[in-house]
């Protein structure tokens, strides 16, 4: 595995670990839910990146976080057979996401929220469109280096 993605791989779980996320949106937190929000923040990131000429460096990213996100799986417990499956089905959802998010920054508020809520089912999810708001808003604010080679830390 190449190093240089670990801190961008721990960075994309911590963010997703941030427990201000989820105190008003899920009753009850689930490893898929997590799961959704990490993908989200990927995507983000991959969606702000894209432009750059550094698309070999975003498809090294790429493949070193679905392999990790394997690893976990199979960490969890789930057999050989049931990997594949699994992994087909998060690539599919990342790339629904990336669907989703695509024109972001060009969509109202309530197309925002509709959006999220069609991959989370949740009833209040007013402050996850602004979270994701202000990520990417972040992100457009620092290089691509800064995130693969720093250790972040979310804002409150």
């Amino acid at each position: 595995m190449n190093k240089d993605f670990t801190n961008f791989y721990n960075n994309l779980v911590h963010l997703t670990r941030n427990k201000n996320i989820y105190k008003d949106l899920i009753n009850k937190d689930s490893y898929s839910d997590r799961l959704i929000i990490f993908l989200f923040h990927f995507a983000f990131f991959l969606n702000v990146f894209k432009s750059d000429s550094l698309k070999k460096d975003l498809q090294n990213v790429f493949d070193y976080v679905f392999k990790n996100l394997e690893i976990s799986i199979r960490e969890i417990g789930y057999g050989d057979a049931s990997i594949n499956k699994k992994m087909k089905d998060y690539i599919n959802l990342f790339h629904l996401i990336i669907k989703k998010i695509d024109d972001w920054n060009l969509i109202d508020d309530n197309e925002k929220k509709k959006r999220i809520k069609s991959l989370l089912n949740l009833n209040d999810i007013d402050n996850l469109s602004v979270y994701f708001d202000k990520y990417s808003v972040e992100l457009k604010n620092n290089t691509l280096n800064y995130y693969i080679k720093s250790v972040i830390k979310p804002k409150n």
